[in-house]
């Protein structure tokens, strides 16, 4: 049997990593900044036969934005619940990334939150009980599609803080969107600086666009993402570059060595999609 999620005032279940309020507490002190994602994690490992709180959740996934991190997401979260020994409830709906860059690129950032919200209801009425954004350039309109959601949304941008100071990580190097780079990603980075290529931005950008549209990425492209990483790493002291676009690891994908240390966010985010899918934590 499932135990009752928290339900608010008005009967809808309470966000996870939505931006009711500017700041919070957390419970245990910490501030709370908008589009945090804050869950409460179960003290002892999932064992093979599925041990532990009877809480697993239906994720849900916004997909399409683009093919290849859709793709990604699946295998990524098939696997991790493998290792985790427990079941995989998962229904993905297909978002237009045309629309969804054409709204970024404008700051459209309502129209995407309503385009977002029709597909969350149709993820709802399959049974999802919780839904990620699979674009962490996607995210652009977080707070604003949290406030009509019908479920909770699990940020892929909030864990990232936490997971490099847990790693020691002092500065990282950004890649990714247009808006990712420009904002230092969303500006939720609060105890890691972030370097980008500044006066390089829009070609990287407009190269990440393309790359995931097509959903394949050749050996120009990848060479410019990998000489971006470099400097960064070189010239402004990057300890590692973070994919932070879920396409990336179109060129990234493990067949050469960039030379530095590379983060993809994308598994992140699958870690917290999928310790709620197993009943590791709970919204």
């Amino acid at each position: 049997m499932r135990t009752a999620k928290p339900r608010r005032e008005d009967g809808r279940t309470s966000h996870f990593g939505s931006a009711h309020s500017n700041v919070g507490s957390d419970g245990r002190g910490r501030e709370r900044h908008a589009g945090e994602c804050l869950c409460t994690r179960h003290p002892e490992p999932v064992t093979g036969n599925h041990a532990g709180w009877d809480d697993d959740m239906h994720i849900g996934l916004i997909g399409g934005i683009g093919p290849a991190a859709t793709v990604s997401y699946y295998q990524r979260l098939c696997a991790r619940m493998r290792e985790l020994g427990a079941p995989l409830e998962l229904t993905i709906v297909q978002a237009d990334v045309n629309t969804l860059i054409r709204n970024n690129l404008a700051d459209n950032r309502d129209a995407q939150a309503v385009v977002y919200a029709a597909l969350i209801d149709r993820l709802k009425a399959a049974g999802a009980e919780c839904v990620g954004i699979t674009s962490l350039g996607g995210h652009f309109c977080f707070d604003e599609t949290a406030r009509i959601a019908a479920l909770p949304l699990v940020s892929a941008v909030a864990p990232l803080d936490d997971f490099f100071a847990a790693q020691g990580i002092v500065r990282v190097g950004l890649l990714g969107t247009r808006v990712v780079m420009r904002t230092r990603l969303y500006g939720q980075l609060h105890r890691t600086s972030a370097v980008a290529c500044d006066d390089d931005i829009e070609r990287l950008g407009q190269l990440y666009q393309e790359m995931a549209v097509r959903g394949v990425c050749d050996d120009a492209t990848r060479d410019v993402f990998f000489a971006a990483g470099r400097r960064m790493v070189e010239e402004q002291g990057a300890e590692a570059i973070i994919l932070a676009g879920t396409d990336l690891n179109l060129a990234f994908d493990g067949s050469r060595d960039p030379g530095y240390r590379v983060i993809d966010a994308l598994d992140v985010h699958v870690a917290v999609l999928a310790d709620l899918a197993a009943g590791r934590a709970r919204v």
